[in-house]
Protein backbone atom coordinates (compact mmCIF):
# COMPACT_ATOMS: atom_id res chain seq x y z
CA UNK A 1 0.00 0.00 0.00
CA UNK A 2 1.57 3.40 -0.81
CA UNK A 3 2.10 6.09 1.81
CA UNK A 4 -0.77 8.75 1.86
CA UNK A 5 -0.11 12.48 1.42
CA UNK A 6 0.82 14.49 3.98
CA UNK A 7 -0.61 18.18 3.88
CA UNK A 8 0.52 20.57 6.89
CA UNK A 9 -1.64 23.28 7.67
CA UNK A 10 0.13 26.01 9.60
CA UNK A 11 -0.89 29.44 10.78
CA UNK A 12 -2.04 31.32 13.69
CA UNK A 13 -1.86 30.05 17.36
CA UNK A 14 -4.54 29.92 19.79
CA UNK A 15 -3.63 33.83 20.90
CA UNK A 16 -4.20 35.68 17.61
CA UNK A 17 -6.52 33.33 16.04
CA UNK A 18 -9.77 35.16 14.54
CA UNK A 19 -13.31 34.01 13.33
CA UNK A 20 -12.28 33.78 9.62
CA UNK A 21 -8.97 32.13 9.84
CA UNK A 22 -10.58 29.84 12.53
CA UNK A 23 -13.21 28.49 10.07
CA UNK A 24 -11.03 28.61 6.88
CA UNK A 25 -8.77 26.17 8.53
CA UNK A 26 -11.78 24.14 9.62
CA UNK A 27 -12.88 24.28 6.10
CA UNK A 28 -9.06 23.19 5.00
CA UNK A 29 -8.71 20.22 7.45
CA UNK A 30 -12.18 19.00 6.04
CA UNK A 31 -11.47 19.04 2.79
CA UNK A 32 -7.91 17.44 3.12
CA UNK A 33 -9.82 14.69 4.76
CA UNK A 34 -12.06 14.23 2.21
CA UNK A 35 -9.67 14.03 -0.22
CA UNK A 36 -7.99 10.65 1.36
CA UNK A 37 -4.90 12.70 2.73
CA UNK A 38 -3.41 12.75 6.25
CA UNK A 39 -3.58 15.80 7.87
CA UNK A 40 -0.56 17.18 9.88
CA UNK A 41 0.00 20.38 12.03
CA UNK A 42 1.61 21.79 14.87
CA UNK A 43 -0.92 20.29 17.38
CA UNK A 44 -1.68 23.06 19.49
CA UNK A 45 -4.74 25.77 19.67
CA UNK A 46 -5.80 27.98 16.88
CA UNK A 47 -5.35 27.01 12.74
CA UNK A 48 -4.01 23.81 14.20
CA UNK A 49 -7.10 23.06 16.11
CA UNK A 50 -9.53 23.76 13.06
CA UNK A 51 -7.77 21.98 10.87
CA UNK A 52 -7.50 19.18 13.14
CA UNK A 53 -11.29 19.41 14.07
CA UNK A 54 -12.11 19.63 10.31
CA UNK A 55 -10.08 16.85 9.35
CA UNK A 56 -11.91 14.72 12.02
CA UNK A 57 -15.49 15.70 11.19
CA UNK A 58 -14.33 14.76 7.41
CA UNK A 59 -13.21 11.04 8.48
CA UNK A 60 -9.53 11.43 8.33
CA UNK A 61 -6.45 11.24 10.20
CA UNK A 62 -4.28 14.17 12.39
CA UNK A 63 -0.93 13.94 13.53
CA UNK A 64 0.04 16.92 15.72
CA UNK A 65 4.08 17.35 16.44
CA UNK A 66 3.74 19.49 19.57
CA UNK A 67 6.94 22.01 20.68
CA UNK A 68 5.99 20.57 24.52
CA UNK A 69 7.66 17.22 25.92
CA UNK A 70 3.65 16.21 26.69
CA UNK A 71 1.45 14.39 24.63
CA UNK A 72 -0.65 15.84 26.51
CA UNK A 73 -0.60 19.44 25.29
CA UNK A 74 -2.45 18.51 21.94
CA UNK A 75 -5.76 19.61 21.16
CA UNK A 76 -8.29 16.99 21.25
CA UNK A 77 -8.51 16.10 17.49
CA UNK A 78 -5.24 14.58 17.24
CA UNK A 79 -4.82 11.17 16.69
CA UNK A 80 -1.09 10.48 17.00
CA UNK A 81 1.08 12.86 18.85
CA UNK A 82 4.33 13.37 18.91
CA UNK A 83 5.55 15.41 21.90
CA UNK A 84 9.27 16.80 21.04
CA UNK A 85 10.50 18.94 23.63
CA UNK A 86 12.24 21.00 20.96
CA UNK A 87 10.15 24.66 21.09
CA UNK A 88 9.89 25.84 17.92
CA UNK A 89 13.11 23.32 16.60
CA UNK A 90 9.99 21.49 16.13
CA UNK A 91 8.81 23.87 13.01
CA UNK A 92 11.36 21.67 10.90
CA UNK A 93 10.06 18.37 11.55
CA UNK A 94 6.26 19.80 10.57
CA UNK A 95 7.99 21.26 7.62
CA UNK A 96 9.82 17.97 6.99
CA UNK A 97 7.14 15.79 7.28
CA UNK A 98 4.93 17.16 4.75
CA UNK A 99 4.01 17.18 1.04
CA UNK A 100 2.82 20.40 0.69
CA UNK A 101 2.05 22.89 3.20
CA UNK A 102 -1.11 25.38 3.49
CA UNK A 103 -0.73 28.46 5.25
CA UNK A 104 -3.97 30.43 6.98
CA UNK A 105 -2.80 33.07 8.58
CA UNK A 106 0.14 32.84 10.69
CA UNK A 107 3.37 35.05 12.32
CA UNK A 108 6.82 34.50 13.30
CA UNK A 109 6.31 30.71 14.11
CA UNK A 110 5.01 30.44 10.32
CA UNK A 111 7.22 31.72 8.49
CA UNK A 112 9.94 29.39 10.35
CA UNK A 113 7.78 26.90 8.82
CA UNK A 114 7.88 28.38 5.70
CA UNK A 115 11.57 28.80 5.32
CA UNK A 116 12.44 25.37 6.21
CA UNK A 117 9.80 24.15 3.60
CA UNK A 118 11.37 26.64 0.93
CA UNK A 119 14.70 25.17 1.21
CA UNK A 120 13.36 22.10 0.49
CA UNK A 121 11.63 22.67 -2.15
CA UNK A 122 7.90 21.43 -0.68
CA UNK A 123 4.99 23.18 -2.52
CA UNK A 124 3.08 26.07 0.03
CA UNK A 125 0.04 27.58 -1.01
CA UNK A 126 -1.47 30.32 1.29
CA UNK A 127 -5.06 31.07 1.53
CA UNK A 128 -5.74 34.51 0.55
CA UNK A 129 -7.89 36.45 2.73
CA UNK A 130 -6.59 34.90 6.48
CA UNK A 131 -4.61 37.69 7.27
CA UNK A 132 -0.81 37.04 8.66
CA UNK A 133 1.91 35.52 6.78
CA UNK A 134 -0.56 33.96 4.42
CA UNK A 135 -1.75 37.57 2.97
CA UNK A 136 1.84 38.69 3.09
CA UNK A 137 3.46 35.55 1.50
CA UNK A 138 1.02 34.99 -1.80
CA UNK A 139 2.60 34.74 -5.11
CA UNK A 140 6.12 35.82 -3.46
CA UNK A 141 9.45 33.86 -3.57
CA UNK A 142 11.30 33.81 0.21
CA UNK A 143 14.43 35.05 -1.78
CA UNK A 144 16.56 35.90 -4.59
CA UNK A 145 17.04 32.24 -5.72
CA UNK A 146 13.36 31.71 -6.64
CA UNK A 147 13.13 28.06 -5.15
CA UNK A 148 10.18 28.02 -4.59
CA UNK A 149 6.83 30.09 -5.15
CA UNK A 150 4.35 30.07 -2.96
CA UNK A 151 1.04 30.36 -4.78
CA UNK A 152 -2.24 32.13 -3.33
CA UNK A 153 -5.64 30.54 -3.39
CA UNK A 154 -9.03 32.07 -2.80
CA UNK A 155 -11.13 29.19 -0.92
CA UNK A 156 -9.81 25.95 0.70
CA UNK A 157 -11.33 23.57 -1.53
CA UNK A 158 -8.65 24.72 -4.34
CA UNK A 159 -5.85 25.46 -1.85
CA UNK A 160 -6.09 21.42 -1.64
CA UNK A 161 -6.71 20.99 -5.10
CA UNK A 162 -3.78 23.06 -5.72
CA UNK A 163 -1.81 21.48 -3.02
CA UNK A 164 -2.95 17.80 -4.13
CA UNK A 165 -2.02 18.74 -7.98
CA UNK A 166 2.08 20.18 -6.82
CA UNK A 167 2.25 17.12 -4.76
CA UNK A 168 1.33 14.85 -7.98
CA UNK A 169 3.40 16.77 -10.25
CA UNK A 170 6.40 16.35 -8.10
CA UNK A 171 6.25 12.74 -7.72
Amino acid sequence: MPRRVQILVIGFGKDHCHEIAYQAAYQVGLEVARRGALLISGGLGGVMEAASRGAKDGGGFVVGIVPQDDKGAANEYCDAVIATGMGFARDFLTAYSADAIIIVGGGAGTMIEVAAAYQKRIPIIALKGTGGMADRLVDTYIDDRKVERILGENTPQKAVETALALIKSNT
